[in-house]
Order: C-alpha cells, then sequence, then structure tokens
C-alpha cells in the first residue's frame, strides 16, 4: 500500500518529463516562456547540479537518524507546493522559473534515498530485485497515465483554447494527493539490519574465497581470479556515464520530435508512452526471473543495447524510413533496456556501498544527468540532432567498458 504515494508522485512528473522541455521553449504567445534550447540545457543541469549535494545529504541524513518517511513527504508535499506557485504570473519569467524549479529539483530528490532503503530494509536480500522492479513497475505504470493526462491537457489546449499552464495545477493535485497517502500508508522500519548483513556477508564470501584460493594454491594451482573482489569503482562510473548518455539523449527529445520531425506537441505524450510501455515490460520482466549469476554481464548488456538503440534511431531517421513509427519501436526497446539496467544496478549498488553513504548513488547519477542535461540541448542547438544522439550512442559505450573493466 506504501506504493500508492509514488504512483501519483510519478503520475505528476511523468506529465512534467515532456511538459517542461515544451513549455520553455514555446513562445510566450502559445503560453510558453519564450527561451531556447541554450535555455532548456541550462535549466535543466544547473537543476540537477544543485541536487547532487542535496542527493548526498538526504542519503546521509535519513539513515543518520533512521527515519525515512518524513523525507518522502517533504519531497511529495513540497513538489504540490511549488508546482503550484508556477501558475502565477511573476513565475512565467524565465529566470523566476529557473530558480523555482531548482528548488523544487533539490527538495523533490529528497525521496530518492529513503525509498530504496525502504525497500532494502523491508525485503530480504534475495528478494530485493523483485521488490525494487514491482515498485518502479507501479511506478511507471502512473508515468503512464501521467503522460495521458499531458496529452489530453494539450488536446484540450489546443481544441477549447485552454491554456497549457494548467498543466502545472494538475501536477499540483496529483502530488498533494502522493503526500497525504504517503502521510498514512508509509511507515519507517523497527530495525536497520538488512544491509549490514548483506555486507557481512559480501565480506564472509570474499575471505571463503581467499581460503579456497590458498588452498588451490598449495596443491600448486596459481589459478587466483576466485579471489577478485567486486569493485564499486567501474559500477560507479558506469551509472556516471550511463545517466551522461541518457539525459544527452532524452533531454532535447520532445523538442526534437515537435522541431524536426514535426509532429504536434500532444502527440509527444503519446510517443513517449512506449517508452514507458517498454519499461513497464521490463521491470515485470526483471521481477520473474533468478537474480543469481553473473549480474555484471547482464547489466553490461543492457548498456550496449541502449547504445545500439540509439545508434539505429540515428540511422532511421537519417534515411528518412518510417522515421516516426521505427523511433517509436526504439523507445520500447530503450525503456526495456533501462529497466533491466536499473533494477540489477540498484540491488548490486546497494549491496556494495556501505550505509550512512547510500545517496553516492543519486550523486554518479546526479552528476551525469546535470551534465547531459546541458550537453544534449547544446550539442543539438549548435551541431544538430542526430550528430547529438550519436555522441549519446558512444557514451553508452564508454560506460559499458567501464564495467567491463574496472569492476
Amino acid at each position: 500500500m506504501w506504493r500508492l504515494g509514488t504512483f501519483f508522485h510519478e503520475m505528476a512528473y511523468g506529465l512534467l518529463s515532456v511538459f517542461i522541455p515544451m513549455y520553455i521553449v514555446t513562445s510566450a504567445a502559445l503560453g510558453g516562456l519564450g527561451g531556447s534550447l541554450f535555455d532548456l540545457g541550462l535549466i535543466t543541469a544547473l537543476s540537477v547540479v544543485f541536487t547532487i549535494p542535496a542527493a548526498y545529504f538526504w542519503g546521509w541524513i535519513c539513515d543518520r537518524i533512521r527515519r525515512y518517511k518524513i523525507f518522502i513527504l517533504l519531497s511529495f508535499l513540497s513538489s504540490a507546493v511549488i508546482l503550484f506557485l508556477l501558475t502565477f504570473s511573476f513565475a512565467q519569467n524565465l529566470a523566476v522559473f529557473a530558480a523555482l524549479y531548482i528548488l523544487m529539483s533539490v527538495l523533490h530528490i529528497a525521496h530518492e534515498s529513503p525509498k530504496n532503503v525502504l525497500v532494502a530494509e523491508n525485503y530480504s536480500h534475495d528478494q530485493w530485485g523483485r521488490a525494487y522492479a514491482v515498485y518502479e513497475g507501479v511506478t511507471e505504470i502512473g508515468l503512464i497515465i501521467g503522460l495521458g493526462i499531458g496529452f489530453f491537457t494539450f488536446s484540450a489546449s489546443i481544441s477549447f483554447g485552454i491554456n497549457a499552464i494548467h498543466s502545472f495545477y494538475v501536477c499540483s493535485i496529483l502530488s498533494f494527493i502522493a503526500f497525504l497517502l504517503s502521510l498514512f500508508f508509509i511507515a519507517d522500519p523497527l530495525v536497520n539490519f538488512e544491509r549490514r548483513l548483506v555486507g557481512m556477508e559480501n565480506k564472509l564470501n570474499f575471505v571463503n574465497s581467499g581460503f579456497q584460493t590458498l588452498s588451490k594454491m598449495w596443491r600448486g594451482n596459481m589459478d587466483i581470479s576466485g579471489f577478485k573482489q567486486t569493485r564499486f569503482l567501474g559500477f560507479g562510473l558506469a551509472i556516471l556515464f550511463f545517466t551522461l548518455a541518457t539525459s544527452v539523449f532524452f533531454t532535447p527529445l520532445p523538442v526534437f520530435f515537435t522541431d524536426y520531425l514535426g509532429l504536434e506537441p500532444s502527440l509527444v505524450f503519446i510517443v513517449y508512452v512506449l517508452c514507458s510501455v517498454g519499461a513497464t515490460s521490463g521491470y515485470f520482466y526483471v521481477r520473474n526471473r533468478a537474480f543469481g549469476g553473473n549480474v555484471k554481464s547482464r547489466i553490461s548488456r543492457m548498456i550496449l543495447l541502449r547504445s545500439l538503440l540509439v545508434f539505429l534511431t540515428v540511422v532511421v531517421v537519417s534515411l528518412s524510413f518510417n522515421a516516426l513509427a521505427l523511433s517509436g519501436l526504439m523507445l520500447i526497446g530503450l525503456g526495456f533496456a533501462f529497466a533491466v539496467y536499473s533494477i540489477l544496478m540498484l540491488c548490486n549498488s546497494m549491496a556494495l556501498v556501505p550505509q550512512g553513504k547510500t545517496g553516492i548513488i543519486d550523486v554518479l547519477a546526479s552528476l551525469g544527468t546535470a551534465t547531459g542535461s546541458f550537453l544534449g540541448p547544446f550539442l543539438a542547438g549548435v551541431i544538430g540532432y542526430l550528430p547529438a544522439f550519436l555522441i549519446a550512442s558512444t557514451l553508452f559505450l564508454v560506460a559499458f567498458v567501464c564495467i567491463k573493466l574496472l569492476s
């Protein structure tokens, strides 16, 4: 039941994920801010830059006081309030909008580490993958509904002259509902011990591998490959470059569909539904799979798949061969690959990162997102959309190399 809050929260942010980029670059005459691609990249990047220290702080403080519910409530309530403020006339200024949006981002990320910890502490280690998959699958369905709401909101703004800014009212209400549901249904764990047990298990497994290796060496077998300890360095760099590549590709994507492919703004929401459908299928695919075996290999395959799909998107658009339809299919695959990657990476990272430092995962993701959020629109404006997407594909390959060679 505690997932109901995040379900409504994702409905709001599903709508905003497409609405915000188009709102910033749409002319003032059509109800937007009249900004440029550079403005979009700068605002998005700054909002994420400010979340980097915030992400680490929220992860540290929630583990420090061992209270998680209060930070989730803070995230949802602050989003509701700030989204409501964005509807006022003073927020129609680009600088004021940017300031409020950055503030909302800093407070919004307060729920990320706590929700990861709640899943980790409420389920045994062998159930983490399935629990995270169910959580993300449910919230992804909420995101799909949010995209549908965005489609009808934009359609109404075109057909009946309703100002698209009313989307902020809708998102504010959804965030407040998320706050109320979380207030009643989320409870902090009575005792936090599951992550400690996982850390102890990893250390014991490493010691056991050491004794087995010594035993083999005593018998003349010099193979020490089984005595290699998994390092977070490779996984951390993979998170950084993966989110960097994702942001370079996805930040200018709504504008790409409207400006480059000539799609109606309301239909962009439907295109994004395809990506969420792929992600939802990925989450439930992971849920029904065993989590043993070589996790590193599985993660690297998903990263490689994302690189290939972005490259194929560039190819089909360049050739103008059913560009829109095939791009939609690529988005389904990109969503699926992201879902599988995110669950496997989150489970692995939560097991490697010590208690009290869970925010480092969000810090690395935010750093990549901030850089990519600026580079994506900037590169699209300077060298064009397709070359920018090729750079994103290359960055996915860099993430693949990091996890293969450095972890």
